[in-house]
């Protein structure tokens, strides 16, 4: 972050005391206590649905998350000469959660659970954007997937990773067109099931509640980084947590069972959040995003990481269609 970004701070009414790099950001100390000057590119509706959101869970008294700080003029966000933008935020010195601790794991689902009770805003709420669509998502995940094995068949002198990633993909595209088709046969009850759950009602999601993100101080957790909220069912986000963890936890069955159970102590899954969570596991999302760093990126060097990654997630397989035929079980046989 270029420092000539400290000057936006004039525009807020705080006394800065010091200063010090964070990643990708600028850690304040200040009279209002510790803050974060970060880059922001989003635009200024988006970030007045977030600090909406925020400004809920403040109030509930029961979730400590970050909160946006506005200048002086009431902007929520501020823009240095070349137009980048930035948002000031409250901070933590707080550690990021343990993903190598059960018990912090899953206070950080039950933390998870209380969140969403928050995350919900009337459906007429001005500059609302579109409710998430996973099945439109993977159509278009599944139509990257068929060009980059169209251009790996095509291509001449392959490198190991190419070789490797070429053997793996029929396996892991049939996986995915198969289940974006059962998971299009259920769209339609998923989505009437929500709109009669939530009437008058849209649950936004966290949008990166990773353990990055949900930081352990010494009175309880703080959340932070918001910028992905987005309208979506809730699973989202637990979805996105629980892969994390078991991709960490080699899709150890007694693991996902307890962070499932953790969730559920704080709000019962219904059946249709139950096949929700089922598909989005089941589809191949870390294949597809090898796949698609791998394209998007310069070809001339392939970081030796994406061949570790590959690699784990080749070994991972069967322990994962293992823990999603036990832990799903009723969802698995639906899908027979």
């Amino acid at each position: 972050m270029n420092d000539r970004a400290v000057e936006l701070l004039e525009q807020y009414d705080i006394e800065v005391l010091r200063t010090r790099k964070g990643r990708g950001a600028i850690l304040c100390e200040t009279d209002q206590g510790c803050l974060i000057l970060k880059e922001y590119n989003g635009n200024s509706e988006k970030i007045a649905l977030q600090n909406r959101l925020l400004q809920q869970i403040a109030k509930s008294g029961t979730i400590c998350a970050e909160q946006i700080i506005p200048t002086r003029e009431g902007a929520l966000y501020v823009q240095d000469a070349e137009g980048t933008g930035y948002i000031l935020k409250t901070w933590t010195d707080g550690r990021e959660c343990n993903i190598f601790d059960r018990g912090e794991c899953c206070s950080a689902v039950r933390l998870l659970a209380q969140l969403h009770r928050y995350m919900k805003l009337p459906a007429d709420t001005p500059d609302l954007p579109p409710v998430f669509c996973p099945e439109k998502e993977y159509e278009k995940h599944n139509r990257e997937l068929k060009r980059v094995k169209k251009y790996l068949k095509q291509k001449g002198q392959k490198t190991w990773f190419e070789i490797s990633l070429f053997n793996s993909f029929d396996y892991f595209l049939e996986q995915a067109l198969a289940v974006t088709e059962e998971w299009r046969e259920y769209s339609n009850a998923l989505g009437t099931a929500a709109a009669e759950l939530e009437a008058g009602k849209v649950t936004f999601c966290h949008g990166d509640y990773q353990y990055h993100n949900i930081l352990r101080q010494n009175d309880g957790w703080f959340l932070v980084n918001f910028e992905k909220c987005l309208p979506d069912d809730p699973i989202r986000d637990l979805y996105l947590l629980l892969r994390k963890l078991l991709e960490k936890g080699n899709w150890s069955v007694s693991l996902g069972s307890e962070l499932l159970e953790a969730y559920r102590q704080q709000s019962p899954l219904a059946a249709v959040s139950e096949i929700d969570l089922y598909y989005r596991l089941a589809y191949p999302e870390k294949f597809w995003k090898i796949v698609n760093f791998y394209y998007n990126s310069g070809k001339a060097w392939i970081p030796g990481r994406n061949q570790e990654k590959l690699e784990k997630l080749i070994t991972q397989e069967k322990e994962k269609q293992y823990f999603l035929d036990e832990v799903f079980r009723d969802v698995s046989h639906m899908r027979k």
